[in-house]
């Protein structure tokens, strides 16, 4: 061997156990632990070897361990116990001795190989701490070391082998040149063999893993969470809306929720209407369900209803009372109520199948008897889960179902009816909040005694948002109560009211991803809404100017006819980018002149000799203030400089150009309406007992009045624009081509508490 003596390192230091390991055909097991990020490479290429010359009957396993903190080596004998050896160094030898071929000490081998392989441990102990230049300064001493052999001791791929090789393969440097292999031929020939067995690949893998970039981590929940029983292309969620109000920003992340686990399983999500409460439905619910779902972006299965299986319910229904499961009750509400909290039975509980029967058939009658019964399960009325005591399975209900005519008098539960129909539809996991979880019991009851496929329960929490009612009993009071014009107002937290408000359905996606689905209780603020929403839009929102109708000041430009670049030559109109710093969404004409409209508040900061910047026209020099006996400012002049710095000027200020005479159609300004909103309640969670009225806002509502610069007239119903210093807006209402009349801007917060500047939010003020 071509290199300089070195002191050997003492084999007696290593275990005894491991000393003993190649005496006898011993069946052991070797099981080798190491953390990702850390992987011992030579004892990973090491281990492989000897899985390939093991005894017969031994086994070898070899895997990442993400809790583990470090490598750690469990060699198990069934005569002597388990060891466990940490330590890189140690841990390669122990596992070449597993092998004794690994370690140059097997039946007939030259003794010489075993202090050679001992040699070129060290060597590679000291190549794996030399630099770059170091290393490949020795690839001439490999190379010919290696000219007429194929491994670097004896005939066999060894220890040193794996110890050199991944001191080689840590420097990305010495791997280059390697491929290359100029002026190394035989080091090269060495290094394609060597990583080209299984065991090297092995470890170079678990090197890489360790080397590729982890991501981030992601802040907030996650959706990554595993399903119980679930099959690649098998999985079925189904989402069930009652469509008795519009869906909101809950419903919105149970939607997602079950349509995410349905992508991510190949599987399907099932849209499945409740519609068991003809009180509360309508077809109208239903269609905008339909349209929500559709905005959402999420892919279900063509619709179906609860009451399509109205029909098997009732069957279902009459077999628990044969079965002695179900009874009819017909003991008032209100002590019914009251012997449920107590524990108390009912005195119909211990009557015949027959009786209960006979009033199963008044109760489909909708007989006046009828009407005073429901049908109950009959469970437990002392146990310790208040959902289990005999809970409601039907009640008789007259008014016309919106799908079923007059066909039916009674209708199921939700909770009788769900796990039924989940059944007959193929549902495999059922997803539901955690407010279900102490029905969970009763669900699979229900399953259990009917004997009907069972259905996995996936619980999630429900999303919660500060100021906000979701419940959508209280919000169609809002509504029939004239608080909000509808169920798409912009104070709504339904998915209609959201969007109109100017948040954009990805980013709705987004925060609902982040929120996760975890069992934790969320109570979320609309902050974090807004400022995803924010950063989807402010790179895309086109940019206009307007300034305060009812506060404003004239400045005349005395300079204006000078020649450019210092002043506009005379010009009306100047091309200007719709956003800044986004070339590619285009450019809009916007009106200039020798006098322009400036906000009074920005005038009564300035003083004359004052350079200020005309947003996206350039500087403007303060040479005259006018002020009326009250020291209000009447009148401002001043000289244009378009050479001037805008990086110099302490304001920078909103304007439009003034076109009193009328001359010109396209240079009037546009008449524009800002409206602000602010929550609907005070409160910023309700508690049980509270009433909701005591705490809604006395006005939730704020018009400004502001004049903007032609280019307005250009912006569509639901464009999402910035009124430049004032906030971000979508338009609610646009100008009709070539008419008059106000445009309708709704403010879209930021998810900021301070306005965008002193012309800003009268929302902001009132807090």
């Amino acid at each position: 061997c071509n290199f300089p003596a070195h002191r050997h390192p003492a084999l007696s230091t290593l275990p005894p156990f491991a000393n003993r390991i190649s005496h006898g055909p011993m069946k052991l097991s070797l099981s080798l632990r190491f953390p990702p990020a850390n992987p011992p490479i030579a004892a990973i290429a090491a281990a492989g070897l000897a899985a390939l010359e093991k005894p017969t009957g031994s086994t070898v396993l070899v895997r990442p361990d993400g809790k583990a903190k470090e490598s750690v080596l469990v060699l198990t004998s069934p005569t002597q116990g388990s060891l466990v050896v940490k330590g890189a160094e140690a841990i390669e030898r122990c596992v070449s001795r597993f092998a004794p071929g690994v370690y140059g000490s097997g039946d007939g081998e030259d003794p010489m190989v075993g202090c050679q392989i001992e040699r070129m441990v060290v060597f590679a102990q000291e190549l794996s701490q030399m630099d770059e230049k170091a290393k490949m300064a020795q690839f001439s001493v490999l190379n010919d070391h290696l000219a007429c052999r194929s491994t670097l001791c004896g005939y066999d791929l060894t220890l040193a082998d794996c110890k050199v090789w991944a001191a080689l393969l840590a420097d990305a440097g010495c791997v280059k040149r390697l491929s290359k292999g100029s002026g190394v031929i035989h080091l090269k020939r060495w290094w394609d063999y060597v990583s080209s067995c299984s065991a090297f690949a092995q470890a170079k893998r678990a090197l890489e893993a360790s080397q590729r970039k982890k991501p981030a981590p992601k802040k907030g929940g996650s959706f990554d969470i595993p399903l119980e029983g679930a099959e690649m292309g098998k999985v079925v969620t189904r989402f069930p809306p009652e469509p008795s109000g519009y869906l909101h920003i809950g419903h919105a992340k149970a939607a997602l929720l079950n349509d995410y686990f349905a992508r991510t399983w190949k599987g399907k999500c099932l849209l499945r209407f409740d519609d068991t409460n003809p009180e509360k439905e309508s077809q109208e619910f239903v269609d905008n369900i339909m349209s929500d779902l559709k905005t959402l972006g999420i892919k279900h299965t063509p619709p179906t209803t609860t009451s399509d299986h109205f029909g098997v319910i009732a069957e279902k229904a009459e077999e628990m009372i044969k079965k002695g499961f179900a009874y009819v009750d017909d003991t008032p509400v209100e002590l019914m109520r009251e012997q449920r909290m107590n524990g108390i039975e009912s005195a119909s509980r211990k009557m015949s199948i027959d009786e209960h029967l006979r009033r199963w058939g008044e109760m489909k009658k909708g007989s006046e008897y009828g009407l005073k019964c429901v049908l109950r399960a009959k469970i437990s009325m002392t146990h310790v889960n208040k959902c289990m005591r005999d809970p409601a399975m039907y009640r008789c209900k007259i008014q016309t179902h919106h799908k079923t005519g007059d066909k039916y008098k009674v209708y199921p539960t939700y909770d009788f009816a769900c796990p039924i129909v989940d059944s007959i539809e193929g549902v495999t996991h059922a997803l539901r909040t955690v407010e279900y979880k102490d029905r969970d019991q009763q669900y699979n009851w229900f399953i259990e005694k009917l004997g009907i496929r069972p259905v996995h329960i996936w619980s999630y929490s429900r999303l919660n948002m500060r100021y906000t009612v979701l419940s959508k009993r209280k919000l169609k009071a809002f509504v029939q109560e004239g608080t909000v014009e509808g169920w798409n107002d912009p104070r709504f937290p339904t998915v209609q009211g959201v969007i109109r408000r100017g948040l954009r359905v990805d980013a709705l996606r987004e925060f609902i991803l982040e929120v996760g689905a975890s069992v934790n209780d969320n109570m979320m603020s609309w902050d974090k809404v807004w400022a995803i929403n924010k950063k989807k839009i402010d790179p895309v929102a086109h940019r206009f100017l307007a300034i305060t109708r009812d506060s404003k000041v004239m400045m005349t430009i005395t300079n204006f006819t000078e020649p450019a670049p210092v002043s506009a030559a005379g010009a009306t109109t100047m091309d200007v980018q719709l956003h800044p710093k986004n070339k590619g969404i285009g450019m809009k004409k916007t009106a200039i002149g020798d006098k322009i409209w400036l906000e009074a508040e920005d005038a009564s900061l300035f003083t004359e000799g004052e350079e200020v910047t005309l947003m996206r026209w350039g500087n403007c020099r303060i040479t005259k203030i006018t002020k009326d006996s009250e020291g209000k400012i009447t009148e401002l002049k001043g000289a244009l400089n378009l050479m001037g710095d805008v990086k110099k000027t302490k304001y920078k200020v909103t304007w439009i150009a003034d076109a009193a005479d009328g001359s010109d159609a396209k240079r009037q300004p546009v008449s524009v309406t800002c409206v602000e909103f602010d929550h609907l309640i005070t409160k910023p969670k309700l508690e049980d007992g509270d009433d909701y009225k005591n705490f809604v806002t006395g006005c939730s509502r704020f018009e400004t009045h502001v004049q903007g610069e032609p280019a307005l007239r250009n912006v569509r119903p639901g464009q999402l624009i910035q009124l430049e210093r004032r906030g971000y807006f979508r338009c609610d209402k646009a100008l009709e081509p070539g008419t008059d009349g106000t445009i309708v801007l709704f403010n879209i917060p930021t998810g900021k508490k301070k306005s965008m500047s002193s012309v800003g939010s009268k929302v902001a003020m009132k807090r």
